[in-house]
């Protein structure tokens, strides 16, 4: 009898949704007037849409159940006390000021702690963080690992933060002039990522002799915990809770996109320990958001980021969550795809300098990889490459990033295994005719974020 038992999903599936399966003439028609750009395809267009885990998840019965509890008052909502509450219960930060979304939470921290001048530290960028950085007057500098550049390296956290880049920073432009260094939990831009918890201390401990603020993107804390648990001795008999508040007890501030690891539709939070910058943030968010005891979010869909909350930090429920990324990833080895490894935690990601060697990166292989992998069956997925890096605002001239990625990414409680088995015979029909794929040029480039809204044509010579 074989040692390895196959697994199923801790749920099972009480309502169903159908989706709409199309012909490739259709497909080709929709890519067309969407400009090569999988964010304009209509949701109706898609078979399998993997696009982003991001609101896209499948809320649970207890969820469900909560919207039906929300307090719609304008002011002072108990949803809202029942959210800070798991908030510090679960996450250890003091004081919450809730947001629609984490960009929005970005951007009131960005605003209160950024000065012109001051430089950001990061383990890797990431597209609505490091603009919101930039238009506060601030530059981002990448202290991530090397290796996290490496799409073949097997390093265990490639989400590290290397110190001596970290050291060097703080040595050339002064303490003074780093109002903070912000921290992602699975690394999103390097393929979803984990940094380690001893990393994390020793950063604390740098950071605590030169008195520099820790900044938590905490949208993917519970990912990040598992693959600590998995992966770093010390912590192999811990939970995933517990290596959660271990995480956020080691920084001070904290934005979160609810829309992953809280299972919901909508909803994020900026969350510090600070009062001074709670203040701040308080006052910035009825101008911006909403009153701070709502902040953009109904009553109901708080009590669904808190019930979520409890959920996302199950045992089960993530090795089940990353095991089903997992599986994709190993699909895909065995089709001799070339994607990040280790396989990260959201979401898989294709190597298209690999998949793609004859497109130089000014012919935007990530995206035209995205367009011909929905083309083929229907499948959406998404650029993280130089399209998604955006242009130096200085030069004008694009940024060309050492990782030209495709992202699969996995909404949690949604697919099924078939339908990684679909998407991963999918892909690996759009290797096969490989050679014969050619590249795509802008034709519409918004000032900002533009991966988002751009608009491309095939490059016919």
């Amino acid at each position: 009898m074989p040692n390895k038992r196959s697994w199923a999903e801790p749920w099972k599936i009480k309502m169903v949704e159908p989706i709409k399966m199309t012909t490739k003439e259709e497909r080709l028609t929709a890519i067309k007037e969407a400009g090569y750009n999988t964010f304009l395809l209509k949701s109706e267009d898609v078979y399998i849409d993997l696009l982003t885990d991001s609101g896209t998840n499948a809320m649970s019965d207890r969820q469900w159940a909560g919207l039906m509890l929300g307090d719609e008052a304008y002011a002072g909502s108990r949803n809202f006390y029942h959210l800070a509450e798991t908030v510090m219960e679960y996450y250890t930060y003091k004081n919450l000021v809730p947001t629609h979304q984490g960009r929005a939470a970005e951007h009131i921290l960005s605003t209160i702690m950024i000065k012109d001048g001051d430089f950001v530290p990061g383990n890797m960028y990431f597209t609505t963080t490091r603009l919101h950085q930039e238009l506060a007057g601030g530059t981002f500098v990448d202290v991530i690992v090397d290796e996290a550049h490496d799409t073949e390296s097997e390093h265990p956290f490639k989400g590290n933060v290397d110190l001596i880049k970290m050291q060097n920073l703080i040595d050339e432009v002064g303490a003074d002039k780093i109002p903070y260094v912000c921290i992602a939990t699975s690394v999103n831009m390097a393929g979803g990522q984990p940094i380690a918890l001893q990393n994390l201390k020793d950063l604390r401990a740098l950071c605590d002799s030169y008195d520099i603020p820790i900044v938590h993107d905490m949208t993917r804390v519970a990912e990040n915990a598992y693959f600590i648990q998995q992966r770093e001795e010390e912590y192999r008999n811990k939970t995933v809770r517990e290596i959660v508040h271990e995480i956020c007890s080691l920084t001070d501030h904290a934005t979160m996109s609810s829309k992953k690891d809280a299972l919901v539709n909508i909803g994020g939070f900026l969350a510090t320990n600070d009062e001074d910058v709670f203040m701040k943030a308080k006052n910035m968010v009825v101008m911006y958001e909403g009153l701070h005891t709502y902040g953009g979010m109904s009553g109901r869909d708080m009590e669904a980021v808190a019930i979520g909350i409890k959920e996302s930090v199950s045992d089960n429920h993530m090795a089940s969550r990353v095991g089903q990324v997992q599986y994709l990833g190993n699909k895909l080895i065995e089709y001799g795809i070339p994607i990040v490894m280790p396989i990260g935690s959201h979401g898989v990601f294709l190597d298209a300098k690999k998949f793609l060697p004859h497109l130089s990166q000014d012919m935007l292989p990530s995206q035209t990889l995205a367009s011909e992998i929905y083309i083929e069956n229907g499948v959406r997925t998404m650029e993280r490459g130089v399209v998604s890096a955006g242009r130096n605002k200085e030069t004008g001239e694009h940024y060309f990033p050492k990782l030209e990625l495709v992202r699969i990414t996995i909404p949690r409680r949604v697919y099924t295994q078939a339908h990684m088995d679909v998407v991963a015979e999918s892909i690996a029909a759009v290797y096969e005719r490989r050679n014969e794929i050619k590249g795509l040029k802008f034709v519409y480039e918004p000032e900002y974020l533009r991966f988002f809204q751009a608009r491309f044509s095939p490059i016919t010579n």
